[in-house]
């Protein structure tokens, strides 16, 4: 049940993206394929509980900033204070800036302080997208010698090796076996 929802959820996002608007009630019975108005009144209501859509003052449904992303105000400088402009721009999601191939990434919750000096810190989430090539350099989720770890992918002296962003860590040279189970593409940290 919870993949037909999920499915529904994706194509009300699709529509949106598509059209810059929330599907009506009848177009919404034709993009779930669904013949009664009920069940569609079911389905809204889980997506005005889930935060996706919400009814204005006039009872229609209009997209909530889950649905729709957050403004881009424009950019800040990180190094000198210059003056700051607040530039209305356009719209944009977290998973449209992080997120390529959207049935390949998924989210893994740090543990651990082996790549803090990456950025990389305890009770961050790491966006990982599977079947990426790895690369010399990137951080990877690999399976080593039967366990599983998150550490920069290296080579010294012909020989791959994981490489830790903490001084207090030791690099991981696999012994049997190296499995690389995804490229981290991003990293996200709550401050409050």
């Amino acid at each position: 049940m919870d993949n037909i929802y999920q499915a529904r959820k994706d194509k009300l996002v699709d529509f949106y993206k598509e059209n810059k608007r929330v599907p009506s009630y009848s177009e919404m019975m034709k993009l779930f394929s669904l013949k009664s108005k009920d069940s569609i009144f079911k389905i809204v209501s889980k997506f005005i509980k889930d935060g996706l859509v919400q009814k204005d003052t006039q009872g229609k449904l209009a997209p909530k900033s889950i649905l729709i992303g957050i403004r881009l105000l424009g950019t800040v400088e990180a190094g000198f204070p210059s003056p700051a402009e607040e530039a209305l721009g356009d719209t944009i999601t977290l998973d449209d800036y992080l997120i390529t191939k959207k049935e390949a990434t998924f989210l893994l919750k740090v543990s651990g302080e082996s790549m803090i000096n990456a950025g990389i810190n305890p009770d961050d989430y790491v966006v990982v997208e599977k079947g990426r090539d790895a690369r010399l350099g990137d951080i990877v989720i690999a399976e080593v010698d039967d366990g599983w770890t998150m550490k920069r992918l290296a080579k010294e002296k012909g020989r791959v090796v994981l490489l830790p962003e903490n001084p207090k860590f030791s690099p991981i040279y696999p012994e049997t076996e190296l499995n690389i189970g995804g490229v981290v593409i991003g990293v996200v940290r709550k401050y409050v």
